[in-house]
C-alpha cells in the first residue's frame, strides 16, 4: 500500500503541536496533581470549537479519520486531557443519526457491549455522553445529559475515567444504520492507540536528548552500545507503529465490515504493544531520574498503559483476530 500525509495533513498536524507546545498540557497536571483533579482546559476547548475541529468527521466538514488521527496524536505527544477523538466520533455518530448536538456541548463517547460501556476520558468534565448500544438485531444512540458516572480510579494522572451506568440509560433512542456499533468500536480503538503513540513519540525525544546529555565515565550514555540499541529499538518501534496506524486509520475511511476490525485490531495491538516497549526502554536509559515524582517520565509512561488497556488491549485486538 502506497501511503503518505497530504501537505494540508502535514500542515494541520503541525498547528496542532505548536499550539500544544505554546499551551503545554503537562504544566496543567503538575500544578494539578497535589491540589485538585485534572481537568479539560477551557483554552483547548476554545480552540477546537473555532477551528472546527470537534466536527472534523461529520459530512458538513468531510474530514477523515487520517485527518484526526494526527491530531489524536499530537494531543497523546502533548498528554493533552481533551479526549479530541472522543469527542470527534461522537459528533460523527450524532450527525448520522440525525442528532442535534446542542451547539457547543462536549459529548463523550461510550460503546456498550456485554452489559458494560467502554471508559469514558474525562467523563465528569463532559456536558453529555452518547452511548451506542445493541438491543436484539438493531443498533441504537442515545445521549445522557445527566450520566451515573461509576469513577474509575487509573494509573493515569494526565486525565480521568469513567465508566456510565448503563442501567440509567432509559428508553429514548435514535436508530443506527447496522454496523454503526462496530465502526464507533473499531475509530476508538485505533484513536487510542494513536494517543499512546503520541506519547511514547515524546518518550523517544526525551530519552534521545537526555542520553546525549547525561555523562558517565567522562562521555554521554548515548555512546554506550546498550543504549545506542535500547534508541533504535525506540525508533523502530514508535515508526512501526505509526504505520501501522495510518493502515488502520485509512482502513476507517475505506474499508467496511469485518475487514475493517481486523486492520483495526492488528493495528491497534501491534502500535499498542510497541507504545509499551517504548516507555520500558525510555525508563531504563533515563535509570534511576526516571523513577522520580518530579520527572515527566512516569506521567507518560502511565497515560500510555491505561490506552494500552482501554478500548481493546493487546491480548484482546490478538484474539480478536485469531478468531476473525
Amino acid at each position: 500500500m502506497d501511503f503518505g500525509l497530504t501537505d494540508e495533513q502535514e500542515q494541520l498536524a503541525e498547528a496542532e503541536r505548536a499550539w500544544l507546545a505554546l499551551h503545554d498540557p503537562l504544566a496543567r497536571v503538575r500544578t494539578a496533581l497535589d491540589a485538585a483533579p485534572i481537568t479539560i482546559d477551557a483554552a483547548a476547548v476554545a480552540h477546537t470549537e473555532e477551528s472546527g475541529l470537534l466536527d472534523l468527521l461529520t459530512p458538513e466538514m468531510g474530514g477523515t479519520h487520517v485527518d484526526l488521527a494526527v491530531l489524536t496524536e499530537a494531543h497523546g505527544h502533548a498528554a493533552s486531557s481533551l479526549p479530541i477523538a472522543d469527542l470527534a466520533v461522537a459528533a460523527w455518530l450524532l450527525s448520522i443519526a440525525g442528532m442535534d448536538d446542542g451547539g457547543d456541548r462536549l459529548i463523550g463517547l461510550t460503546v456498550a457491549e456485554d452489559d458494560a460501556g467502554t471508559p469514558v476520558p474525562m467523563a465528569a468534565d463532559l456536558d453529555a455522553i452518547a452511548v451506542v448500544r445493541q438491543d436484539g438485531a438493531n443498533e441504537y444512540l442515545s445521549v445522557l445529559t445527566t450520566p451515573t458516572l461509576v469513577t474509575m480510579s487509573t494509573l493515569d494522572l494526565t486525565r480521568s475515567w469513567a465508566r456510565i451506568d448503563l442501567d440509567a440509560i432509559g428508553t429514548a433512542a435514535t436508530e443506527l444504520p447496522a454496523g454503526t456499533l462496530a465502526a464507533a468500536r473499531d475509530a476508538l480503538a485505533v484513536h487510542r492507540a494513536f494517543d499512546a503513540l503520541g506519547a511514547a513519540s515524546r518518550l523517544l525525544d526525551m530519552t534521545v536528548e537526555y542520553a546525549g546529555q547525561r555523562e558517565q565515565f567522562g562521555a554521554p550514555i548515548g555512546s554506550f552500545q546498550a543504549v545506542k540499541h535500547h534508541c533504535a529499538d525506540m525508533v523502530v518501534a514508535v515508526e512501526a507503529g505509526r504505520a501501522a496506524l495510518w493502515a488502520g486509520a485509512l482502513a476507517l475511511d475505506t474499508v467496511i465490515g469485518a475487514d475493517r476490525s481486523r486492520a483495526a485490531s492488528a493495528a491497534a495491538a501491534y502500535a499498542k504493544s510497541a507504545a509499551a516497549r517504548v516507555a520500558g526502554n525510555a525508563l531504563q536509559v533515563h535509570g534511576g531520574i526516571g523513577f522520580t515524582w518530579e520527572h515527566d517520565l512516569h506521567l507518560l509512561l502511565r497515560r500510555i498503559k491505561v490506552d494500552e488497556a482501554f478500548n481493546g488491549a493487546v491480548a484482546d485486538h490478538r484474539a480478536a483476530l485469531v478468531s476473525g
